[in-house]
């Protein structure tokens, strides 16, 4: 079965739709003593306020881009279309559970580059993931496939990073099918199918993230260029926006395939820059001053380093409207990184 397929028949299952709306984990409390079952793990309970709207953000330099930590509530104004709101929650998030999906493009431009993302993205893993994260990993290039789904495990990440292949790559020798891996292709309309950006957004949103709870983001390894993709751009964004995850784009580009090929490529930058604006993440440039190893680590300064605002909305029509969210500090040589807004729909669990 497709991972397209499997996904979705879970998602209709569970029949949870999530929005921005805030969410809170907390752990079952204990039977008395002498009756727990200490072989048995306690699952978590979930919370749901569905009148508060809750923002992750960072602050940044206007001058230099540096992250600003330390700042308080009183240092913010948050306004929806235009209307100031009450700030009725204020936190640093530094220790919130972490849910990450790390996407790589394996299409033929950036085969070149996989052993060197291999590398940077299981070292990032290592670091990053915590025993209450998960994360999560899709290839994408004439077909999205997902590598390894959520674990807490950087062992596990590892071993699912070590199977990625090029698109033009043979596979690799003495190696049976990939355990646990489903491979079959999105659906598209008809189009040559080369690079599945868009489709691997809006299916890593729509299909895994969209039922999360806490903090969720995509990291986005690629060229930016997409081909073929049965989704566009703005359903990639309102996908991610609707899922509530930040996109964190890695702008990558192996020039000598371009080069070689005779091509004018690279250029799809504009196409994660507006994902990541939108969603409140950031694109970081990989250059011969600026490698990926220092990106990954960049990005792992900005998610333990970002603030949480929550008000409930003065308008609290629930009618499936997109609302403009801007919030602003006091502090003119600051900017603050947060998504463009949210859409007001209801919360179908209860």
């Amino acid at each position: 079965m497709s991972f397209f397929l499997r996904c979705l028949i879970g998602s209709v299952f569970l029949g949870l739709i999530f929005s921005p709306q805030g969410v809170s984990r907390q752990q079952d409390t204990p039977p008395p003593a002498g009756q727990q079952d200490q072989s048995a793990p306690q699952e978590p309970t979930i919370r749901i306020n569905i009148d508060l709207v809750n923002i992750l953000f960072a602050v940044r330099a206007k001058h230099g881009g540096q992250l600003i930590p330390n700042l308080t509530k009183d240092d913010f104004k948050v306004y929806e279309d235009g209307k100031q709101q009450t700030i009725q929650r204020f936190s640093r998030e530094t220790d919130l559970p972490l849910t990450l999906g790390l996407l790589i493009d394996i299409s033929a431009s950036q085969e070149n580059l996989i052993d060197i993302e291999r590398q940077a993205a299981s070292a990032f893993f290592s670091s990053v993931i915590r025993q209450k994260d998960e994360a999560f990993l899709i290839s994408f290039g004439k077909s999205t496939d997902l590598l390894q789904d959520y674990t807490n495990s950087p062992r596990l990440l590892t071993a699912a990073l070590k199977d990625l292949r090029g698109d033009g790559q043979p596979p690799m020798l003495g190696r049976g099918p990939i355990p646990n891996v489903n491979t079959g292709p999105i659906p598209t309309s008809g189009t040559p199918k080369g690079t599945l950006l868009f489709d691997a957004v809006y299916l890593a949103c729509n299909e895994k993230l969209k039922t999360e709870v806490g903090r969720k983001a995509l990291i986005l390894i690629t060229d930016g260029e997409d081909q073929g993709s049965f989704y566009d751009r703005r359903a990639a964004i309102e996908a991610a926006q609707r899922a509530d995850s930040i996109i964190y784009s890695i702008y990558y580009v192996d020039r000598y395939f371009y080069e070689m090929a005779g091509m004018i490529g690279g250029g799809g930058e504009g196409h994660l820059r507006k994902m990541s604006e939108e969603t409140g993440g950031h694109v970081f440039t990989v250059s011969n001053k600026h490698p990926l190893s220092e990106v990954f680590k960049e990005i792992q300064d900005e998610m333990r380093n970002q603030y949480s605002i929550g008000y409930v909305s003065t308008n609290a029509k629930k009618d499936g409207t997109f609302r403009h969210i801007e919030i602003k500090t006091n502090n003119n040589d600051y900017r603050v990184q947060a998504r463009s807004g949210y859409y007001a729909t209801l919360n179908e669990a209860h």
